[in-house]
């Protein structure tokens, strides 16, 4: 009973923090990213950020599958906004001549 109460509570947290901190920020990087704007360094660190902590939490979403819905829908966010990142560079690429950036 106890290890459900935690895993409720951590569960929580995260979702807390998803919504305070990373949703707002998500959906200006994609706004962004479907305007054609190009992302930095600093966007890509924060997605990357982002993505990891999905990764990390699916086991335990996995065992509360309540919470299924909103981990689907951030890594689909996730995978649409560097998708359009990534086509976004190589037109950029294209039209300059250049390689694509990295990292």
């Amino acid at each position: 009973m106890r290890d459900k109460a935690h895993a409720r509570g951590v569960l929580a947290m995260l979702v807390e923090r998803f919504e305070g901190q990373h949703l707002d920020r998500l959906l200006d990087l994609k706004a962004a990213v479907d305007a054609g704007e190009l992302l930095g360094d600093y966007h890509s660190t924060f997605l990357a950020r982002v993505f990891e902590e999905a990764r990390k939490s699916k086991q335990l979403v996995d065992r509360h599958p309540e919470y299924q819905w909103l981990y689907t829908r951030t890594v689909r966010l996730y995978k649409e906004i560097a998708g359009q990142a990534l086509a976004n560079e190589l037109r950029a690429s294209a039209h300059a001549g250049a390689p694509p950036r990295t990292g």
